[in-house]
């Protein structure tokens, strides 16, 4: 690719690989894209998008994800405002309630999340770490894995892994009672624990 010196070209390279990306891309990534070649050029770029997308913008971002990664979004109290016309899921409905279990549980052990979830948890669980979403630690034989301050991030929530536990387990009660109100079945989690 040509080395590109015009600086307003470049700005909007940058601005179109961050929208159409539609996840995180790496300065890497925003580099190549530019065609400037240049990290401190790129990063100057960037930085100038990101305060022009504040002004110009009320419900869209751009922002720098933990892992040094820039994505621009939906702002996340713009969501539920917008759920009904987002056309793709960032993940498929079966990994997303791999996340949103471990999430809830952390830390788990990945034999539970094959108990719990099936052994499709295999693959959610590459897909998630891929994403940078969810880490683990091994414990002898076993991997415990949570979730990673670019899931919190990325999804809008701030706090300690106990207030993240509450607020999912309201979230859960809202959406159960209004089942209820409609007389639709609900499928309610069972967890058991067993000591072998």
């Amino acid at each position: 690719m040509a080395k590109i010196d015009n600086m307003d070209e470049a700005t909007a390279r940058i601005e179109a690989a961050l929208y159409s990306a539609g996840r995180p891309l790496r300065i890497e990534d925003i580099i190549r894209a530019s065609g400037t070649e240049s990290r401190t050029k790129t990063l100057g770029l960037l930085e100038t998008i990101m305060k022009k997308t504040k002004t110009a913008f009320k419900a869209l971002e751009i922002t720098t994800l933990p892992d040094g990664s820039y994505v621009m979004q939906l702002k996340p109290e713009y969501s539920s405002t917008v759920k009904r016309y987002a056309s793709k899921p960032v993940l498929p409905n079966a990994t997303l309630k791999t996340l949103s279990y471990i999430a809830y549980m952390q830390p788990i052990a990945s034999k539970q999340l094959v108990e719990t979830r099936g052994s499709g948890v295999y693959a959610h669980l590459k897909e998630l770490r891929q994403l940078d979403y969810i880490t683990h630690q091994n414990v002898g034989r076993l991997k415990i894995y949570t979730t990673t301050e670019k899931f919190q991030k990325y999804f809008g929530i701030q706090g300690d892994v106990e207030d993240l536990k509450s607020r999912l387990f309201s979230k859960v009660r809202k959406t159960a009672s209004r089942g209820d109100k409609n007389n639709s079945p609900q499928m309610t989690p069972q967890i058991t624990t067993e000591t072998k």
